[in-house]
């Protein structure tokens, strides 16, 4: 008869190899999460409002630290947690994912284009930020895809912010759009102003009573890249790992 000890160490012997994977499991599993937690957490593009800089089925990886930590950057946050860990403010021009006003419940992806104190107004379809005309340059037409769901051609134009930031925009209907001419709106401390880059096909902080103006607590991070992107006819291989501008 075999001795207790010849025994233990025979089953030891031979859980050794499945416990190693499973200790590579755990950790692996403790990094993947504390990466999304608090670095980078994935998003996916149900809708055209930020065409042409993200399409429908474009996945994205938002940097969580960005901005700091807020009651939204963590799964169950307690409600009483309020501002930001380690604050840093969005900066015009940036690609945001923030919690809808509103509906807090709903993540929103816009571009914010006015910070704290500014005046902002549209008119004749042209951003002003300030009391000055943002420089938006018409280039060649937009083509949409057919998931997109607009004109064969769109106006497309290069905007250019007042830091520098350069980015494409669409206007569907022209300079037409039910919000092309807006009232001014100052944007309150602690808040920001965004706007979709499908200008005629999004709501954002022009519809006040929809969306308005997004409190710095409510922001998740920074849209940094597309690591992935499937449309109507597969995988988009020329937007995989793109830039976000």
């Amino acid at each position: 008869m075999k001795s207790d000890v010849t025994e233990k160490g025979s089953f030891k012997d031979r859980i050794a190899p499945y416990w190693e994977t499973v200790k590579t499991l755990f950790w692996a599993a403790v990094i993947a999460i504390g990466c999304r937690v608090f670095a980078y957490e994935p998003f996916n593009i149900p809708s055209g409002s930020m065409l042409p800089t993200l399409k429908i089925g474009d996945y994205l990886f938002v940097s969580k630290f960005s901005y700091g930590y807020g009651m939204y950057s963590f799964p169950f946050s307690p409600v009483a947690f309020s501002g930001r860990i380690l604050e840093d403010a969005p900066e015009r021009g940036d690609v945001a994912v923030f919690r809808k006003p509103t509906e807090t419940d709903i993540d929103y992806i816009k571009r914010i284009v006015g910070l704290p104190g500014d005046t902002i107004q549209v008119i004749n379809g042209v951003l002003h930020i300030n009391g000055e005309a943002v420089n938006r340059r018409q280039i060649e037409d937009y083509v949409p895809e057919n998931e997109e769901r607009m004109r064969d051609r769109v106006p497309h134009y290069l905007e250019t912010l007042p830091n520098g930031v350069e980015h494409e925009i669409i206007e569907d209907m022209g300079d037409r759009g039910r919000l092309d001419n807006t009232p001014e709106y100052v944007v309150p401390p602690g808040h920001y102003f965004a706007m979709g880059d499908n200008r005629d096909h999004s709501q954002y902080s022009r519809v006040l009573s929809q969306v308005g103006f997004i409190p710095i607590e409510n922001f998740i991070g920074r849209a940094t890249i597309i690591f992935f992107s499937w449309g109507e006819s597969g995988p988009r291989f020329d937007r995989f790992f793109d830039v976000i501008k």
